[in-house]
């Protein structure tokens, strides 16, 4: 099927409106998680600091405002359905340019600056800036977007290492743990823990990234790795880091794992948290331009 020109519009338009919407409107899962968190919570401090993240999550949603000032570096994953012939070209370009709108049109905070001189065109856009991951469904007729803002205080607290297939789970788990630990207050617990497992070094945080993105408490489907889940999901809830780092039952709200084959002589993994918000958008567009969004 191919798409018109108007196509291309509108994805630009939709990641625009993706960008903005994210920022105000805490996906449900998210906040249903939060809210068990904070009906079981026995520390009167995290009382006090889940009780100011409901009011912040109904503040955007109901007042049309931005849930945290940070803005993210955006990124987007892209399904492209087999079903449709379309100019990447064209398609890349309106992603990046719906970036550029929501910054402008909104305004936000432009976040995104070169490494070395810093300088900051005012955009969230730079060189590799949005991040644009595509990937590719048989028997699809439509482009389905899901976007992240990632905040710098959990992307800050991002950890890879190439262990070697001796160090075997014991070494995973005793890796995650080492590095949820050390991160303490840092990227706004209670977080989502994001796990990779196999690939090579960069599929590896890839994978780690792209698990923090699942709704709240799905599971892998490989029994193992979703058993493996709930054991590091209950260790790291033992910690008593707790929300902000000052003391609580909950310093996940999930721990998803991700993975991918590797080689006989690897076994890497990786660590990306997201921050107690957990921003995501997702839309789906067809070619006659309907738009469905969600999360």
């Amino acid at each position: 099927m191919d798409v018109p020109e108007t196509f291309y519009s509108l994805v630009e338009t939709v990641c625009r409106d993706l960008y903005i919407k994210s920022l105000k409107e805490i996906p449900p899962d998210v906040v249903a998680a939060i809210r068990r968190a904070a009906a079981t919570e026995t520390k009167e401090v995290a009382k006090r600091i889940f009780s100011h993240y409901i009011q912040s999550i109904e503040l955007g949603r109901d007042k049309n405002m931005m849930v945290c000032q940070d803005t993210g570096i955006p990124i987007y994953w892209v399904d492209i359905g087999g079903n449709l012939r379309l100019d990447g070209a064209k398609l890349n370009d309106a992603i990046i340019r719906g970036t550029e709108r929501a910054t402008r049109e909104h305004p936000l905070r432009s976040s995104i600056v070169s490494p070395l001189k810093r300088e900051n065109r005012q955009t969230s856009t730079g060189e590799g800036i949005p991040v644009i991951k595509y990937n590719f469904v048989r028997d699809s007729d439509c482009l389905d977007i899901l976007f992240i803002p990632k905040g710098s205080g959990s992307e800050n607290m991002s950890f890879m290492k190439m262990l070697v297939p001796a160090d075997g789970i014991n070494g995973i788990k005793k890796f995650v743990l080492e590095h949820v630990v050390g991160a303490g207050a840092k990227p706004c617990p209670p977080t989502i823990v994001g796990v990779g497992i196999g690939g090579s070094s960069d599929l590896c945080m890839s994978l780690a990234k792209k698990a923090t993105t699942r709704p709240v408490g799905s599971k892998n489907p490989d029994p193992q790795i979703a058993a493996l889940e709930e054991e590091l999901f209950d260790a790291i809830n033992q910690t008593g880091i707790g929300p902000q780092g000052l003391g609580g039952n909950t310093t996940a709200l999930a721990v998803h794992i991700e993975s991918a084959w590797t080689h006989i002589t690897c076994n890497p993994v990786a660590v990306n948290m997201q921050c107690w918000r957990a921003e995501r958008r997702r839309a789906k567009i067809w070619a006659d331009g309907r738009v469905e969004e969600g999360f």
